[in-house]
């Protein structure tokens, strides 16, 4: 377990950096020095979830290394749409950031017809963290690989079940 808490500690300070890094070079130019003032973290899903608990570890880190407070505020509605068209529609000051994921910034892209262009109003700055998908299959399944699966599931369709963690989640798209 400690191998993992190094691990989220490290990533949060790379990505702080990198926030940092770049959010410095892209004002460079400007009269006054990044920060002037509290930067607002938008996080578009409910408070006390994984990304909202993410996003405020590295608002703390950003804190201490910006020297201005970070805000945390959660915009949910709509997979994340609502808090990221927020961010869309500010002021593209570098003073309001979004934390998103692939739902908020792939699948709905994909399935909703946004008031923002995902690829055109927002510059990806830093890559936080990941969350790779499984698929799995209780041991007494005869299929022991997804080929075997995958067949398995054409063969037998009324036997088979599925779970996501929600409706346009990553793994319902996956999954269907």
């Amino acid at each position: 377990m400690r191998g993992r808490k190094e691990y989220w500690l490290r990533a949060i300070g790379i990505a702080s950096a990198v926030v940092v890094v770049a959010s410095v070079g892209s004002i460079g130019s400007a009269s006054q020095s990044y920060p002037s003032r509290p930067i607002t973290m938008v996080v578009p899903f409910a408070a006390g979830g994984g990304i909202d608990i993410l996003g405020r570890i590295l608002a703390e880190h950003m804190r201490t290394s910006l020297g201005q407070p970070v805000v945390v505020e959660n915009i949910t509605g709509a997979t994340g749409s609502i808090g990221t068209g927020r961010v869309a529609h500010a002021k593209p000051d570098g003073h309001t950031l979004v934390l998103g994921n692939w739902a908020s910034h792939v699948s709905n892209g994909a399935v909703y017809q946004l008031q923002y262009d995902l690829q055109k109003d927002f510059a990806p700055v830093a890559l936080i963290g990941h969350n790779p998908l499984w698929i799995v299959t209780r041991t007494t399944l005869p299929a022991k690989n997804l080929n075997e699966l995958i067949l398995w599931l054409k063969a037998n369709p009324d036997k088979a079940s599925a779970a996501t963690v929600g409706v346009g989640s990553g793994a319902h798209l996956c999954a269907i």
